[in-house]
């Protein structure tokens, strides 16, 4: 067992938004939002948690005995491969169409190191 400090990186496209006097006006999304759906549906799930595949149950009931432990079932082996498909999966629903302005995730690529990472892709997944 090991662990790794992911980075996640995520490309969105959209219509600029134009209403006069919006705080949004001039971007396809303001970046703290990004940010927090990202953080909230993503990051705050996985940060610190032990990811592990449903199909490995030995490692999965070892992980229930634990107490206080925080452990993610996945549907996948948890490759930097599978973590960008699954991530791209959860935030495409969590930013379809946020302000009104056809908002499409595009991209997310999973840093497993600053040099090695994965990308999930529209079209791609």
């Amino acid at each position: 067992m090991h662990g790794h400090r992911y980075a996640i990186e995520i490309t969105l496209s959209g219509s600029i938004i134009n209403t006069p006097g919006s705080s949004e006006e001039g971007m396809v999304m303001d970046f703290s939002d990004i940010k927090a759906i990202a953080q909230k549906h993503v990051v705050e799930p996985w940060d610190h948690a032990f990811l592990v595949y449903v199909g490995d149950t030995v490692v999965a009931d070892f992980l229930r005995t634990i107490e206080g432990h925080k452990t993610v079932v996945l549907d996948c082996v948890p490759t930097a491969e599978n973590l960008a498909a699954k991530a791209f999966q959860i935030l495409e629903l969590a930013y379809r169409d946020t302000y009104g302005n056809n908002l499409r995730l595009e991209r997310v690529r999973i840093y497993e190191t600053p040099n090695n990472w994965a990308d999930a892709t529209r079209g791609g997944i």
